[in-house]
């Protein structure tokens, strides 16, 4: 793989994107007005967005599924979701709701999970 670091710039700045887009010189993710929800909770702002953790781990399935078939690869597939990145209950369960695995980092992350 021959990535140059303008194909990173070109990539990160490429805009607008499948999520974002622009209305009346507001900033929208997915249909939601980014700026109502700075206004209302204030910045710096994070949040999830659950229909894309389930979106995301389709896809990948999906591309699993279908090199394996192409491939008459035998074996199963498990995705498996990193905890590292959210140990919250609704995106956990998110994740779960797509009869998924959990990866975890560390013993201290079962409790937190439990």
């Amino acid at each position: 793989m021959n990535t140059k670091y303008i194909d990173l710039i070109d990539q990160t700045y490429f805009f607008p994107t499948e999520e974002f887009k622009l209305e009346d010189k507001t900033l929208h993710f997915h249909d939601i007005d980014l700026m109502e929800l700075v206004e209302k909770y204030g910045s710096p702002l994070k949040f999830t967005y659950l229909p894309k953790i389930s979106d995301n781990i389709q896809r990948a399935q999906k591309w699993f599924n279908d090199a394996f078939a192409k491939a008459d690869y035998k074996a199963k597939y498990h995705y498996c979701y990193c905890t590292k990145s959210s140990h919250f209950k609704h995106v956990l369960d998110t994740a779960l709701s797509n009869d998924i695995h959990l990866e975890t980092s560390s013993a201290f992350d079962i409790d937190i999970i439990k």
